[in-house]
């Protein structure tokens, strides 16, 4: 064999094993590629089942829990609103016996002072004048005790008639005062605090 046929058979040898390597480093290639998808496809499987399974619990809890909190909170504000009420009822029946515990001797006091207004309807007749100046100093200081604690007169005569404040006893025509108005206060009438302890006894026109 000639030199020149020696370096053909070498070049085609070096042509085949480069062949050759080519083929085995596709062919590994190919290989890797081909198993790294299956592997990922049963991560990504198995990662979309637990996740779907989560998603599929946490609703009910959160639903389950969001039901418990609004029971809770109609409950609470249920019991906040009844014992607003109840500390109002108090307070206020606290403040009817402060306003009105006076009423009993209140009413005691004005049948004195009615006493007071008859003697003193009578006093143009009596002789002693300084009697009678005695009387009316008394029934003013009567009156002032009164004023003070807001025990006061209904006004009742010239006025209409009011069922609230006047206890009507008696009923006439007179071509004076228009029908329902008062023609006479025959009793006072009295409140304590705004608070009617006795209605005016009252005449009424017709």
């Amino acid at each position: 064999m000639t030199k020149e046929e020696m370096n053909k058979k070498s070049s085609e040898n070096a042509e085949l094993d480069k062949e050759e390597a080519a083929e085995k480093a596709a062919g590994a290639e190919d290989k890797n590629i081909g198993d790294v998808p299956e592997e990922q496809d049963s991560v990504d499987d198995s990662s979309a089942d637990n996740a779907a399974k989560t998603a599929d619990d946490e609703p009910e809890e959160s639903s389950d829990d969001d039901e418990r909190y609004g029971e809770l909170n109609k409950k609470y504000m249920r019991l906040a609103a009844e014992f607003q009420n109840f500390r109002r009822r108090t307070e206020k029946e606290k403040s009817d016996i402060y306003q009105y515990a006076n009423e009993k001797i209140a009413l005691d006091i004005i049948e004195v002072m009615d006493n007071f207004e008859r003697a003193l309807n009578q006093g143009a007749d009596c002789e002693d004048k300084k009697f009678v100046e005695g009387v009316e100093k008394i029934y003013k200081q009567l009156k002032t005790v009164l004023d003070k604690n807001k025990i006061e007169e209904i006004e009742a005569k010239d006025k209409e008639f009011d069922p609230n404040f006047h206890n009507a006893v008696m009923a006439e025509e007179n071509p004076d005062y228009e029908s329902g108005i008062v023609i006479d206060d025959m009793q006072k009438g009295y409140t304590l605090n705004g608070k009617v302890i006795r209605p005016s006894m009252v005449k009424v026109a017709k």
